[in-house]
């Protein structure tokens, strides 16, 4: 009898057919190969561009669904605008250097990058790059999203619990009759309750001052 077969590891999938792709230049000058590439998978090179500081502008403009970094090594400059384009309007960034210092490839990672490669670019290698890049990129902005909404709960929160207290102090409430009046407030006016305890606070430091 034969020995059980350990089932076959699942092909790596294909990045989605039909990217739009900014190309950045950074001084590796191969971007007609990878405009190339590119076309043969089913992607649209929408722009090539060798200034970083025209990162941003042109994906506002462009609006690709990856940045694609060519370079030997990222410079300063490419870097720091990828970060501001990761804070304005973040996309999936791929970089492809033949620069494998460590302390290149941390700054990278803090400026928004979603995949780093190195030894440059190789034609086999874009498909699975893409994809793993596209599939960390919305992972992290999942996880960005997230962190994002629970600040805004405890900010809220904050603000609530802010006005309470001038409402239990002011008029003689308790905690839940505070907490009702807000309540009450918010709703007829049809404004978030965060909103209308920013209302009380702000009255209230207003008649202080």
């Amino acid at each position: 009898m034969k020995p059980p077969q350990a089932p076959a590891a699942s092909p790596e999938p294909p990045a989605p057919a039909g990217l739009r792709v900014l190309v950045i230049d950074d001084g590796a000058h191969r971007a007609d190969l990878l405009r190339d590439e590119l076309a043969r998978q089913g992607h649209e090179v929408v722009g090539v561009i060798e200034q970083a500081t025209l990162i941003h502008d042109c994906v506002l403009r462009l609006q690709p669904d990856v940045v694609i970094v060519d370079a030997e090594s990222p410079t300063r400059d490419t870097l720091e605008n990828l970060a501001t384009l990761s804070a304005k309007t973040p996309r999936p960034v791929v970089v492809f250097a033949e620069d494998e210092d460590r302390g290149t490839m941390r700054r990278a990672i803090q400026a928004g990058v979603s995949a780093y490669v190195v030894a440059g670019l190789q034609a086999q290698r874009l498909a699975p790059v893409l994809h793993v890049a596209i599939a960390r990129f919305e992972q992290d902005l999942a996880l960005r999203t997230e962190l994002s909404h629970a600040q805004a709960q405890l900010a809220s929160r904050k603000l609530v619990d802010k006005a309470k207290g001038i409402l239990m102090r002011e008029q003689g409430l308790d905690e839940d009759q505070a907490y009702q009046r807000l309540r009450k407030l918010a709703m007829d006016r049809g404004e978030p309750i965060s909103q209308v305890a920013q209302r009380v606070i702000d009255a209230h430091d207003l008649l202080r001052g």
